[in-house]
């Protein structure tokens, strides 16, 4: 048996459940592997050294928590912690592989967005000054701009002449400028 494996093997088996062992542990694991392995993931990683130090960390932390395990099975180490470390890194790049890339916020800071508050503003002021009009050019107005009817079709429903329509929607409009101009709105 190496050396390596033998304090290892040592070490792992005087591991129990304390405090002081676990500490010790983590300390002989980190001494005897933790530079072979970072040597080895940098490869793996294409020289990304913090990346490759979360991999080494993370294999290590691996070992620790399967110290039971590993003191039973007697031979080296190593080639379980390297095997470790590479599938954590073939596992890192097929989850960065499934999720979408990350992109930049900051050219959408450019975009302008719909304020909706300028429009309920501009529907309050308009509610406003429609409740200053006559009924008869209010009906006019509903009708035709905001339900969308025509002259005629507005004439149908409301009962009256089409040119009694065509009448009543230009002076409502024109009453309907004054009120808005009131209210500080200009075209």
């Amino acid at each position: 048996m190496r050396e390596d494996a033998a304090v290892a093997g040592e070490r792992l088996a005087a591991a129990g459940h304390g405090a002081p062992h676990d500490e010790e542990l983590m300390r002989a694991l980190y001494e005897e592997h933790a530079a072979p392995l970072l040597s080895y993931v940098l490869r793996l990683v294409a020289g990304d050294r913090q990346r490759a130090e979360d991999v080494v960390q993370e294999t290590l932390i691996r070992a620790w928590r399967n110290a039971d395990r590993l003191a039973a099975h007697g031979s080296s180490l190593r080639p379980w912690l390297v095997t470790v470390a590479r599938r954590i890194v073939i596992d890192g790049h097929r989850s960065r592989q499934a999720r979408p890339q990350e992109v930049d916020p900051a050219p959408l800071e450019g975009v302008p967005a719909s304020d909706e508050i300028d429009r309920a503003l501009w529907l309050m002021t308009l509610t406003d000054a429609l409740q200053d009009l006559t009924p008869a050019h209010r009906a006019v107005l509903v009708e035709t701009y905001f339900l969308g009817r025509t002259v005629n079709e507005a004439a149908e429903t409301l009962g009256i002449p089409s040119g009694t329509v065509r009448s009543r929607v230009f002076y409502a409009l024109r009453a309907l400028r004054l009120a808005l101009e009131e209210r500080g709105v200009t075209a």
